[in-house]
């Protein structure tokens, strides 16, 4: 069954540029109102982004916060609380993308990309799914944002490839533990969006090629494929690719 989104509330971490926004503003665009997180983009991409999921006739508020630590985690929650209420959606879509050969990765280094990448995903399901678990009836989605470390070794960026492949493995665990209220899925970007991981555009383009569509993608693709996993009830511990077949 397809689930009616409108009047909804979604805290969508990493949300003021580049994928994060694009996920917020599809969920916006389906009458839900939204909590954007974000840590170090501009207070003009901040304010642009509120002023675009406002256009939609919802709600939005905004946070930041650094959730490498737990106190940044709580601080998103209780702004969620403050603001709304309530909360039907979750999206880790926040992450680190540290790159380096393994022998290099500092200690310092591994520490962060787990504790963004992974540890705060796992705080935010937890906090997340007690509040959902308070809406009437009970119940929402989680959708966690993974990377192609889930499906094979990332050797240029080692730890982060690691902590999506973490993720991935919190997925299933969280749609087997929260079920049937809550329903948690995963998507595997491809490439999606150039600016995410400082290619040139012949480089760009050289990535495109390089998918069985041969081409490459957008945020919104992602952005589509949240709204899919948040509408469909019958889906629980999935992973959607959605990179144009790069993992074929």
């Amino acid at each position: 069954m397809r689930l009616e989104l409108t009047d909804q509330v979604a805290l969508i971490t990493g949300s003021a540029h580049r994928v994060g926004r694009a996920i917020a503003l599809a969920l916006a665009k389906e009458g839900v109102h939204i909590m954007v997180h974000y840590n170090s983009a501009t207070p003009e991409q901040v304010r642009t982004t509120l002023h675009d999921i406002k256009s939609f006739g919802v709600d939005a508020f905004a946070i930041q916060a650094d959730i490498g630590t737990p106190e940044g985690v709580q601080e998103v929650m209780t702004a969620t609380k403050d603001n709304f209420g309530r909360l039907h959606i979750l999206v880790n879509s926040a992450s680190v993308f540290p790159s380096g050969h393994l022998l290099d990765v500092t200690l310092e280094s591994w520490e962060l990309t787990m504790n963004v990448n992974l540890r705060a995903p796992f705080l935010f399901t937890q906090q997340a799914a007690r509040l959902m678990l308070e809406n009437n009836p009970p119940g929402g989605a989680i959708v966690n944002i993974c990377d192609q470390g889930v499906e094979r070794p990332w050797v240029k960026r080692p730890h982060h490839g690691v902590s999506k492949a973490a993720l991935w493995s919190l997925t299933q665990v969280s749609a087997a533990s929260l079920a049937p209220e809550i329903r948690v899925n995963a998507i595997l970007p491809g490439p999606v969006m150039k600016t995410n991981n400082g290619m040139t555009d012949d480089e760009w383009l050289q990535h495109g090629e390089r998918t069985r569509l041969k081409i490459t993608g957008e945020g919104d693709d992602v952005g589509r494929a949240v709204v899919y996993f948040v509408q469909e009830s019958f889906i629980t511990g999935a992973l959607l690719h959605v990179n144009g077949g790069e993992h074929l």
